[in-house]
């Protein structure tokens, strides 16, 4: 079986999102600030006419943090987040990254399970790696990174 997968880069390493999740891949325009939000929330953007919670993916993973530049872009992704009322309820999130590379196919065969040790991030938000060239390419679980702890602060704030 057959996956696309963006790639885009955070810190000099190339990481991905399923296409199928991705949205949109916006230009960077900085977020409006959101009180009593996670470090790594940056804030809201409007995107489709829907707010959207911007989340620095550097901040996150506890990466150093740089200044955007003319590459940095937000890459808008679904994530499901089923609620007991809505089991096909999809929340909308934006990712900071660096810069975004290409869209890769890979066969299932070639992702492989995340190690267990020896990354920057935390291995609970890597679904898999691949290996592309003689680069290493980070699959991340969009649903355990845009986690229920931020939904919850995001749901507060409506409030």
């Amino acid at each position: 079986m057959t996956n696309n997968i963006l790639t885009f880069t955070l810190d000099n390493c190339l990481y991905a999102f399923k296409v199928f999740k991705v949205q949109e891949v916006l230009v960077y325009s900085a977020p409006v600030k959101v009180p009593c939000s996670s470090e790594y929330v940056e804030g809201l953007i409007n995107s489709r006419d829907q707010g959207i919670s911007v989340i620095n993916l550097r901040k996150k993973f506890k990466l150093p943090v740089i200044d955007t530049d003319s590459e940095t872009r937000i890459i808008v992704v679904e994530v499901a987040k089923p609620t007991e009322n809505d089991p096909d309820h999809i929340v909308t999130f934006g990712a900071i990254c660096d810069s975004v590379q290409e869209v890769l196919e890979v066969e299932e065969i070639e992702i492989e399970p995340p190690p267990k040790f020896g990354n920057n991030i935390s291995s609970e938000f890597i679904s898999g790696i691949v290996k592309k060239d003689d680069n290493f390419i980070i699959i991340l679980d969009e649903e355990k990174i845009f986690s229920d702890e931020d939904l919850v602060k995001k749901d507060n704030q409506k409030n």
